[in-house]
């Protein structure tokens, strides 16, 4: 019997029927992943299974590390299928893990491989895998197409050309990709060898001189204006913690130019300079009723030996514990007094600040658009049934999980759609399970809009994201499965 059955983590008659009648169809908007627009663009076909499924896969490195396989086979020059034969004889060593059912989801959905994965199947599976990739709608494009992707936001550096985004909004595909501005490496003033040079790509991308700190003000404008054309409503931080010192604009003048010389700044000044450009970005999201993203708590490159042997998001980063409430808050609050509080989503890494996190956006929801503050969906480490439910139910009980904005994949990887099923079966389960414990009404018409909402609909009224054509005068944001 097949492991992953249609009924998969349903635990109810209630749950199963919640979602094969109102979330299983449902298309899905992934408003944050780091997917490569080149890729999409270009049509990628890939080669093998490898290629698609543990080429940049550091979840799998660090089960097959922990499992005692060499580094050669994770991101070493091993041949493709040693590789995946590696990840096939760790499979049966994550009993427990997400990765055993995103593994097995994933062979299902793409490939429609039904056997569990080791050692013994691994050849077979490779080899069915290898020739269904072979197929045109398996390419970066078809894949888009058969998991009903109706919008895809990507996660792209203000240096980072957008032709690709162009490439394929002139394509004709019926595909929406646009790209998400995340200008991280504008606060890292810590090592001002890299700050300069990223200054200088900032520079040459923008055709300007940027010598003084209203330059990069400037540049970083002009930047977020073009990511707007092009259809860009989203911005995001990946933050040990959100900066929030203050900092008045001559001192952020010191520092740049304290940089910009080549000198160190001390930590407090790079702090204060990181909090006066966080404030920056929040006023140019809140101008064009973009969404502000808040990636919180996670201890990056935490085995320095291997960050400077593999570089960065490689596998070594881990749930840091710093104190979150007071910066975040802190930082609302400003952006409040200065009538600038953009949209905003707060991701956490650590399950401790669930509550803190669910009570701290009730603060500043301004009863002019529902959900205007979002606690953000399960987070890498919490992307798993536990922290899921974990998540659901602390927004459920300090605010309104039915203007939830659901599910993103946040991935770098075209095998990980299926998050998105996984996602919504955990929240029909927890749902329906409560409606036959007498714990919800038994009204399947209120819940199971409720359901359609968090999958998808309460996406696409938040983001708000430009219309485009994709066939017959449909709108891509307009569909409903």
């Amino acid at each position: 019997m097949a492991f992953i059955t249609e009924d998969f983590l349903l635990q109810s008659k209630t749950a199963r029927r919640l979602y094969h009648a109102h979330a299983a169809e449902q298309p899905i908007l992934d408003y944050h992943c780091h997917l490569s627009a080149k890729d999409i663009a270009e049509n990628r076909q890939f080669r093998d299974l490898y290629e698609i499924w543990l080429e940049g896969d550091h979840y799998k490195w660090r089960a097959m590390r922990a499992n005692g396989v060499s580094e050669r086979y994770c991101t070493g020059d091993a041949d493709p299928y040693d590789k995946f034969l590696a990840w096939a004889q760790t499979v049966p060593y994550t009993l427990r893990n997400p990765l055993y059912h995103w593994t097995h989801l994933e062979l299902q959905r793409y490939f429609g491989i039904d056997a569990l994965l080791d050692e013994k199947t691994a050849r077979k599976t490779w080899d069915l895998a290898n020739q269904r990739l072979a197929d045109q709608d398996m390419s970066a494009q078809g894949i888009l197409r058969n998991f009903q992707v109706a919008v895809l936001c990507t996660t792209d550096d203000p240096v980072d050309s957008l032709e690709h985004h162009e490439r394929i909004a002139a394509g004709g595909a019926g595909i929406r990709v646009l790209p998400g501005f995340r200008p991280d490496k504008a606060l890292r003033t810590e090592d001002p060898i890299a700050f300069n040079r990223w200054i200088e790509r900032l520079a040459a991308v923008c055709n300007l001189d940027v010598t003084r700190l209203a330059h990069l003000l400037e540049a970083l404008r002009k930047r977020h204006d073009d990511f707007h054309q092009h259809g860009c409503r989203l911005s995001d931080h990946g933050l040990d913690f959100c900066y929030a010192e203050p900092c008045t604009d001559r001192e952020a003048e010191q520092v740049f130019d304290k940089v910009r010389s080549g000198s160190q700044p001390m930590p407090l000044e790079a702090s204060r300079f990181a909090s006066f450009l966080l404030l920056f970005f929040g006023r140019l999201d809140a101008e064009k009723g973009w969404t502000k993203q808040l990636h919180l708590g996670a201890y990056r490159n935490a085995n320095t030996r291997m960050f400077k042997s593999l570089g960065p998001d490689t596998g070594f980063d881990s749930i840091g514990d710093w104190q979150q409430a007071g910066p975040v808050l802190r930082y609302l609050d400003q952006l409040d007094k200065d009538k600038a509080l953009p949209k905003m989503i707060l991701y956490n890494l650590n399950p401790a600040d669930d509550y803190v996190v669910a009570s701290m956006i009730g603060n500043f929801q301004d009863g002019r658009l529902a959900g205007k503050l979002q606690f953000g969906s399960a987070w890498w480490f919490l992307d798993q049934k536990e922290g899921i439910e974990w998540q659901l139910n602390a927004l459920s009980t300090c605010g309104l999980l039915s203007r939830f904005v659901g599910m993103t994949t946040d991935s770098r990887s075209f095998m990980s759609f299926p998050r998105h099923e996984y996602f919504r079966r955990v929240l029909c389960n927890l749902l329906g399970n409560e409606v036959e414990a007498g714990q919800l009404p038994n009204a399947e018409e209120m819940i199971g809009a409720m359901v359609r909402n968090i999958c998808y609909d309460n996406a696409v009224k938040y983001f708000a994201f430009p219309p485009v054509s994709v066939d017959a005068g449909a709108s891509v944001l307009g569909a409903s499965r």
